[in-house]
């Protein structure tokens, strides 16, 4: 689910690798998630239908990392199935107007902005620690064969677009994100207007269109694979930093995204979750932001990294008093070089709110909210 949004020049490697962020992330993550290799070969499946048809290139923004395709009882996680608050990035477009891009129905408008956050090294290990605890804690069902980890959550993104060699900062609407995964990570299905050209959503099962079938990994971890990870905060860093060593900006910068992926559309048994924070604390650089919005309009305390190449500021947003993870966002903190430098420090390049995380019986059933 990452936020980085170092860009190709040319207008359809743009829409490859920001396509590739939003879906991958958080989302984790985040940036929920499914094999990297998958989606992109969708993407470039999906950009060459589209100059087949001589429709114009429509950049997708980011929605980390990546980003990123009935019916008895569904066992629901109360603490996550909050009700949806009000919007609460500025300049979020509910409707393009005629004046943007569209994707899948979905119109792009102006860039997502906040203000920036003081952010600080002090409490850091003492935070992770209390979220580690917490995570522990929590009530996770384990998933059987037919069953489906179910995520819905709030998003919202800016990027950049070219049109005509102009490049410009343009951003999708808040929308309602839907993924189901097996547990094995071959069956799968995503509802995202920003993603979708079909309402109905479209298939992520395995093998693709190509005929592959990646083996699941930490960039795209099925649920059997992380029921099978070390809990050990040290053994699992040093895993992490080994598989993703070349990867993002810097290897600290990585492991942290490589962790925040976890958060938001994958579904980690409780005690990997909370070695997964432990994990976190061992990582040079994090800092802990007091306050921080999720895209549905939650305030929340944020264990956040600074990516010292792009300028943005990867947050992970949780309860102040539960410490239950809300959402994550990536925030513009400082200027960046060429072309990127459009987007100005206070931008929000994602934005994601966990709005439900459940185990359903089947493909496109929808839990009932509790709580």
């Amino acid at each position: 689910m990452n936020a980085n949004t170092s860009r190709q020049n040319d207008a359809e490697g743009a829409e490859g690798a920001q396509l590739f962020d939003r879906t991958t992330r958080d989302l984790p993550p985040g940036r929920h998630r499914f094999h990297k290799e998958r989606m992109m070969a969708q993407i470039h499946e999906t950009q060459a239908e589209r100059r087949a048809e001589a429709k114009p290139v429509d950049p997708a923004g980011p929605a980390r990392t990546r980003r990123f395709r009935l019916s008895r009882p569904a066992i629901t996680l109360p603490a996550l199935a909050a009700a949806l608050a009000g919007v609460v990035v500025t300049g979020v477009a509910l409707s393009g107007g005629g004046t943007g891009l569209e994707d899948g129905g979905l119109a792009t408008g102006p860039a997502l902005t906040t203000t920036v956050g003081a952010a600080t090294t002090k409490g850091v290990p003492q935070l992770l620690d209390r979220i580690a605890l917490a995570a522990a804690e929590g009530d996770r069902p384990d998933v059987k064969p037919g069953q489906y980890i179910y995520v819905e959550s709030k998003v919202a993104d800016t990027f950049l677009k070219t049109v005509d060699d102009k490049t410009t900062v343009a951003g999708h609407a808040l929308h309602t994100r839907q993924v189901w995964e097996s547990p094995d990570g071959t069956e799968g299905w995503l509802i995202d207007p920003a993603v979708n050209d079909s309402p109905e959503g479209e298939t992520l099962s395995l093998p693709d269109e190509r005929g592959n079938t990646p083996e699941a990994s930490l960039n795209g971890p099925s649920y059997d694979y992380l029921t099978e990870l070390t809990t050990d905060p040290d053994t699992l860093l040093a895993k992490i930093y080994k598989e993703t060593e070349g990867q993002g900006n810097s290897p600290d910068q990585q492991a942290f995204a490589t962790i925040g992926d976890l958060l938001g559309e994958s579904y980690p048994p409780a005690e990997l979750s909370s070695a997964l924070f432990r994990t976190a604390a061992k990582i040079p650089g994090v800092v802990v932001v007091d306050d921080a919005e999720d895209a549905a309009g939650r305030h929340g305390v944020a264990v956040a990294r600074l990516d010292e190449t792009s300028g943005q500021r990867e947050e992970w947003i949780f309860d102040k008093k539960t410490h239950v993870f809300l959402g994550e966002r990536t925030v513009q903190v400082n200027e960046a070089d060429g072309e990127d430098g459009l987007i100005k420090p206070g931008t929000v390049v994602f934005t994601s709110a966990v709005m439900n995380r459940a185990v359903v019986d089947g493909i496109k059933q929808v839990p009932s909210r509790t709580g």
